[in-house]
């Protein structure tokens, strides 16, 4: 297998490489000059050091946002516009480096990599065309002499908080709704991929967004930064992609100044096969929906529930399609599952398989892992469960990693109920030929997206988001940009 990868130095526009906090277009290094390491977790090596912003980093951020925000919000709606489009342009253009740097910092294949390049540009040219159809309303009056409208108006500036699993989508689909309704933004990326947003919001600045509009600031000191988010009176909201733990402290922050809150949360979505489902279709969901990014996103696939007739085939055929994944270094063109985001993230993956093994479950299928892959990269092999307790952890927490449990149903009702047993409510899947049962599940299934026979369900046109302890708001579709805006209520008297 070839584990060579290219090194960071030789891409192709070497600017992209950018270590330093962004604040009203200017690049800083911390006040402190602190600096964190930003690892490669397929090799365990140094990729580069970053600047470690503080609390003064993100409070001038914030200032620097808040003076932007007055002239970005009354450009014309054309103009913002047209600079989205040039920005998504430049994106599209830089693609290769922009998914290298996102592999060799984040872990995932080449392939996946550029598709997430070219799912992040996706929001910005959606988001670039929906800036032009903020529409408000004129409203019959109760009396003659009235005259009734309803405008919309930018938010204000707005916080972002973005998570190490998709670096460079998760910021671009909270930075181009906030840009196309007229919002300055302060964004605060994972520490541990702090490069894909930094290179984003370079390409911004060469697009023409103004100085100030975007600000970037990276840091370690997540729970800092986020105070400082949640509690500045210049910040009029806040959106956050990450766990449901740190997603109820940050409402209780910004409760205290009713702040605007569009949360994107945990998950543990259901994928449910039944008798009649075409099976080749379910176990190609079952491979996109569970393995992408190697299981660490919020959407995969978490409980598998498959009817008990179709059981033990159903198994046979994922067990032959996930032995033709390939696991290694995410730039080696045959690789097909990289590493976990870091060593403590395998630790948790693995402590709930042995959670789960104690209670009982098999392990009936478990790929072998090199050697030399287990001693320099944060690898876990894909694996199969059965015969799993109910009171196993792997059914109420996120596994967020390449492993399947199968659990058996006999009936609609059944399933159901077991898909609606939990917490969270962002994705879940089922697989059937029936019209009838189609119907019902869309209307019974407690969740915010729902995929029927298929495993993927994301793009920009769509909303997405979750009930429950999934959260709170939708981003994507004509839909995502509502947050962003405020409705203002105007009653002239003729």
């Amino acid at each position: 297998m070839d584990n060579s990868y290219m090194p960071i130095t030789e891409l192709c526009n070497p600017f992209l490489i950018r270590t330093c906090a962004l604040i009203g277009g200017e690049w800083c290094e911390s006040d402190s000059k602190k600096y964190f390491p930003v690892i490669n977790p397929a090799t365990g090596e140094l990729l580069t050091n970053v600047a470690d912003a503080g609390v003064e980093e993100a409070r001038r951020a914030i200032v620097a946002a808040a003076q932007a925000q007055s002239n970005w919000m009354q450009k014309p709606v054309q103009e913002r516009s047209r600079l989205l489009h040039a920005w998504h342009a430049l994106v599209l253009k830089h693609s290769d480096d922009l998914a290298l740097i996102l592999t060799l910092e984040q872990g995932k294949p080449l392939t996946e990599a550029r598709a997430e390049i070219a799912y992040g540009a996706s929001y910005i040219e959606w988001f670039a065309e929906e800036a032009k159809r903020i529409y408000g309303d004129i409203i019959a009056p109760q009396h003659p002499d009235q005259r009734i409208m309803v405008i919309k108006q930018p938010v204000g500036v707005v916080a972002a908080i973005t998570p190490w699993n998709f670096p460079n989508a998760m910021l671009a689909r909270k930075l181009a709704p906030a840009l196309a309704a007229g919002c300055a933004v302060v964004a605060k990326p994972a520490a541990e991929t702090p490069l894909s947003a930094l290179a984003l919001a370079w390409l911004a600045e060469e697009a023409g967004i103004p100085a100030g509009v975007i600000n970037i600031v990276p840091s370690t000191d997540a729970s800092a930064i986020g105070i400082e988010f949640s509690s500045n009176k210049l910040v009029r909201k806040l959106s956050f992609t990450g766990s449901t733990r740190v997603g109820k402290i940050l409402i209780q922050q910004c409760a205290e100044d009713v702040k605007r809150i569009t949360l994107e949360l945990g998950g543990n979505a259901p994928f449910i096969v039944f008798e009649d489902a075409d099976l080749d279709a379910a176990v190609a969901g079952a491979m996109a929906s569970k393995f992408r990014n190697a299981g660490q996103t919020c959407v995969c696939a978490n409980r598998f529930y498959i009817h008990r007739n179709i059981q033990s085939v159903f198994c046979a055929k994922l067990i032959q399609a996930m032995q033709s994944l390939t696991i290694g270094n995410g730039v080696a063109s045959e690789t097909k599952i990289g590493p976990l985001i870091s060593r403590s993230a395998v630790k948790k993956v693995q402590s709930l398989v042995d959670d789960a093994l104690k209670k009982g479950a098999r392990i009936t299928y478990q790929a072998d892992l090199d050697k030399t892959l287990l001693a320099i990269g944060s690898y876990y092999p894909p694996t199969v469960l059965n015969n799993i307790a109910d009171d196993s952890l792997l059914l109420t927490q996120e596994i967020f990693g390449p492993v399947v449990a199968i659990l058996p149903f006999d009936s609609d009702e059944e399933v159901a109920k077991l898909a609606n047993d939990t917490d969270y409510g962002l994705a879940a899947y089922c697989f059937t030929r029936d019209s009838k049962r189609i119907k019902k599940m869309s209307e019974i299934l407690a969740t915010g997206m729902l995929g029927i026979n298929t495993g993927t369900i994301s793009n920009a046109m769509a909303p997405f988001g979750g009930v429950k302890h999934s959260g709170w708001g939708r981003e994507g579709s004509h839909y995502g940009i509502a947050d962003y805006l405020e409705i203002k209520y105007i009653c002239e008297q003729i």
